[in-house]
């Protein structure tokens, strides 16, 4: 009985912890629903990696808006005009990790936002395509 309070307290220490993972999810449209949405201009693709990774390659018709410029805090007016209010926003990374971050970010700004799990490269492999350099 007297670790009983000892287990609670790392339980409890593990779901503060987690809780911000958890909140966190990828949208469940299709790839087909994306580009099918992008093409009618409903929505926008925003890449949220950093400009070494743009530099090297990127999805064409995206808004390059890095996960650090948005940590550091960015003037509400600029992010108006890199990214439509009306607009559903995807946003991209390498791997989908950062493009979590950033959604719950723009979320908060009241954007609605959907996060793609698949990354860069899968995304290239799919159905989009790659920036003219």
């Amino acid at each position: 009985m007297r670790h009983s309070g000892k287990y609670f307290a790392l339980i409890l220490l593990f779901a503060l912890v987690t809780l911000p993972l958890q909140a966190a999810e990828h949208t469940k449209d299709s790839l087909e629903t994306v580009k099918k949405n992008l093409k009618q201009k409903k929505a926008v693709l925003l890449d949220v990696r950093e400009l070494a990774e743009w530099d090297k390659g990127h999805l064409k018709g995206a808004i390059l808006v890095p996960l650090s410029k948005l940590r550091q805090g960015v003037d509400k007016k600029w992010l108006e005009k890199k990214i439509p209010a009306h607009k559903i926003v995807y946003t991209h990374c390498a791997h989908g990790f950062r493009a979590l971050a950033a959604g719950d970010f723009l979320k908060k700004q009241g954007y609605n936002v959907r996060s793609l799990k698949q990354g860069y490269q899968e995304l290239l492999d799919g159905p989009f395509e790659q920036a003219e350099k």
